[in-house]
């Protein structure tokens, strides 16, 4: 019999319950016994959800309050010193405190999960870190699962990945020197789930999908070796990315079972044909939420089934986190697109499509002929559909300009020309460009999309938020003002619903961090803008003040890793359709006398493939998407962009190849450790190195931005240096907001009277 499992699902709840019962912890509205209550009863649906869907296992130890690399940083013991917290004894509020900061120390710094959205919490190793074991995080789960009598599979990340995915602090030293400490309380961790009698362990090893060092490679044997001691069967699990590279290693360790990704590498699966145990097969995808041909799917597992017998295990290819988690509440888009609703699959649908090809490798495709009819159907109708492809995107894509995506001039000349007219201050501030979303914004714009509240009482509420917003930064002095991004809803939605080639769902919620919830896009078409999208409210705020103001848009590498996007034509042209229709925007901003004009491209380093011989093909096709979206303006327009949460020192090239005027990027919470990196490039344009960080709280002293501040001095001209925030504010209050911004623009103003 075939094995159905799966790798992880979605924390949050299908309404993201946990969502919001952690924000009203967080407010002191919600007692800690109903959060965890909250929690259970969460965790109790997945596991009843996994079940009813014929799993053999269902998966415990997925849930998280936070982050699962944070649950292991406790779980092993590494929390970074400097909170001074006991991780034995770790309270449910000091575990926020890691994720979140207090007022005495910022928070542990966040970066994205491979190539996905998610981030995680990056661990802090120092060379004398010392490990302890406090499993009792995942022993509760295993526990609530077998009381409700579920065969229970825990699942952990592997101790190689854990200890990549982590930064060395303090003395220089190789942090894989911590492995020798950290096996031991891996193994104590492992032996915690067999005495709760679990059969199976699944360990994720996902850095394997990247391009490791050679004496990194070479410790998966010893380590794999020591883990196979403990009396049960381990399952590797790889996901993101092909393994091939690394076959025979993968086949000699001592483990029990494999798990390869065949959405993201199929090509891999030759390599491992001959794998004598269990061969668990990602073969529905988790990241995206296209529906799977499952007739195509039983084409490749049956000779496998035939093959490999009872060893032939069936699975999502990574983690459901990555999907929403319901498609049947999507009764709004059942209406409108029917077609395209026939096409989706959710993380629901997505369990229920993997006990379809259970059944039929177990019992005979006749056991479920109507399923598999129904899903030859929706993938015929998708391939014949006449909604997705447009002549003229694809004409006007195959006939741009020579040289479209060029400046008309080096960064030399257009930066005297912009100079001159901006007239800014040594050290001009501004802010990324989100203000905060207040209850009453959140208000209007859902009693609106009720039909409760009519279009002028709606742009009238958004005028008012705007001009509030201008008035604030006129009062705080800062000198490029942003209208604060009232009238959007999320930075890559809002543009989605504004583009032709773009769907929406209602409750199609996946976890970015933490609380933070984000409702990608479906792309499901040809790209192209109808109206433009933000001139009106830009101009509207230039109306309100003499003052510079920025136009705010989102980049097209940024609207395409955020969003769900269609797999049927190449992600590059995609992603060029994009810029090309940005580009229509930012020249009706310019027309309009806004010539400053930011494009936001947080994700360009996210969607680096994780192999690097394939890096250069996507900076290429990244980096002429980006370019397309400004082409065309004069000069003396000036373009920023902004970048966050990712590390940019292995790209610099590229990102210099984007030829923004100014780049501002994420800095504060490694202490500006980034800057070092673009000095040493000699990155030739404007900077604005982030002095805070916007996702915690806490109001930062003068003493640590001026710190910032004269690091970022000492390797940037001060004639190109920017200040400004992290990121946007959206997810702040106003009151440490203004404290935030007026710490700032009071540390900047001291420092230009000392440089002048």
């Amino acid at each position: 019999m075939t094995t159905l499992h799966h790798l992880g699902f979605p924390r949050v709840g299908a309404k993201r319950e946990l969502k919001f019962a952690q924000e009203r912890y967080w407010r002191k509205e919600l007692s800690e016994q109903d959060l965890l209550d909250i929690a259970q009863k969460l965790r109790e649906i997945n596991w009843q959800n996994q079940a009813k869907e014929n799993a053999d296992y269902v998966t415990v130890a997925d849930f998280t309050f936070y982050d699962h690399i944070l649950d292991l940083q406790v779980a092993t013991g590494a929390i970074p010193k400097r909170f001074g917290f006991d991780s034995q004894k770790l309270t449910l509020e000091q575990y926020f405190e890691l994720a979140r900061g207090n007022k005495d120390q910022f928070a542990i710094e966040m970066t994205k999960w491979f190539d996905t959205n998610y981030h995680y919490l990056v661990p802090e190793f120092h060379k004398n870190t010392e490990f302890k074991a406090n499993p009792s995080h995942y022993v509760k789960q295993i526990k609530e699962a077998k009381a409700l009598g579920f065969n229970t599979k825990p699942v952990i990340v592997g101790p190689l990945t854990f200890l990549w995915l982590g930064k060395e602090k303090g003395e220089t030293f190789n942090r894989l020197q911590l492995l020798e400490k950290l096996l031991p309380i891996y193994t104590e961790i492992l032996n915690a789930f067999i005495a709760e009698g679990v059969e199976w362990i699944q360990i994720d090893e996902p850095a394997l999908a990247l391009d490791l060092p050679k004496e990194w490679l070479e410790a998966y044997n010893y380590v794999y070796t020591e883990l196979a001691k403990v009396n049960a069967r381990l399952l590797l699990t790889t996901y993101f990315g092909s393994v091939a590279e690394h076959a025979p290693l993968l086949k000699s360790l001592p483990v029990d079972g494999l798990h390869l990704d065949l959405v993201r590498a199929p090509e891999q699966l030759s390599a491992f044909t001959d794998y004598e145990k269990v061969l668990s097969l990602g073969v529905i995808d988790g990241r995206n939420i296209w529906r799977a041909n499952l007739n195509e799917t039983l084409n490749l597992l049956e000779p496998l089934k035939a093959t490999l017998g009872e060893r032939l295990w069936i699975a999502p290819s990574c983690s459901l986190l990555h999907t929403p988690y319901d498609l049947s509440v999507e009764t709004e888009l059942q209406d409108k697109k029917p077609d395209l609703y026939n096409w989706l699959s959710f993380t629901l649908q997505k369990i229920k499509e993997l006990h379809i090809l259970k059944t039929a490798l177990n019992q005979g495709r006749d056991a479920v002929a109507a399923e598999l009819e129904q899903s030859q159907l929706a993938a015929q109708t998708r391939a014949e559909s006449k909604d997705i492809h447009r002549i003229e995107v694809t004409a006007r894509l195959a006939h741009l300009p020579e040289n479209a995506d060029k400046r008309k001039s080096p960064f030399a000349e257009r930066i005297k020309e912009q100079n001159q007219w901006l007239n800014l201050p040594l050290l001009p501030t501004t802010t990324i460009g989100s203000f905060p979303q207040t209850p009453e914004i959140r208000y209007a714009r859902a009693s609106f999309k009720k039909g409760e509240l009519s279009l002028e009482d709606y742009e009238t509420a958004m005028k008012k938020e705007i001009e509030y917003v201008v008035r604030r930064q006129e009062e705080l002095d800062l000198d490029v003002l942003v209208h604060g991004e009232a009238e959007r809803n999320d930075m890559v939605e809002y543009f989605g619903e504004l583009l032709d080639g773009f769907a929406f769902t209602k409750f199609g919620w996946v976890q970015s961090y933490g609380s933070r919830c984000v409702k990608p896009p479906v792309i499901y078409g040809d790209v192209a803008r109808p109206t433009p999208m933000t001139v009106r409210w830009s101009q509207y705020a230039q109306s309100l003040t003499k003052k510079v103001m920025k136009g705010m848009l989102t980049g097209p590498v940024t609207i395409l890793q955020w969003s769900f996007v269609r797999n049927d034509i190449p992600r590059s042209t995609v992603c060029k359709q994009i810029g090309v229709a940005l580009s229509d925007e930012v020249l009706d901003l310019e027309k309009a006398g806004i010539k400053v004009i930011q494009i936001d491209e947080p994700a360009i380093r996210e969607g680096l493939p994780l192999k690097r011989a394939n890096w250069d093909s996507y900076l290429k096709w990244a980096g002429e998407a980006f370019r397309l979206s400004y082409m065309g303006v004069q000069d003396d327009t000036q373009i920023h962009t902004h970048m966050c949460y990712s590390e940019f020192n292995d790209i610099l090239p590229a990102i210099a190849a984007l030829d923004a005027d100014v780049i501002t990027i994420e800095t504060s919470r490694s202490d500006m450790e980034l800057l070092t990196a673009f000095s040493d490039f000699k990155y030739p344009n404007d900077i604005g190195p982030g002095v805070y960080d916007i996702h915690s709280p806490r109001v930062p002293t003068a003493d640590e931005i001026e710190h910032l501040l004269r690091k970022a001095l000492k390797v940037v001209p001060k004639e190109r240096l920017w200040v400004n925030p992290d990121c946007g504010l959206k997810t702040r209050g106003w009151t440490e907001t203004i404290e935030q911004l007026r710490t700032m623009i009071d540390v900047t103003k001291k420092l230009r009277k000392e440089l002048a």
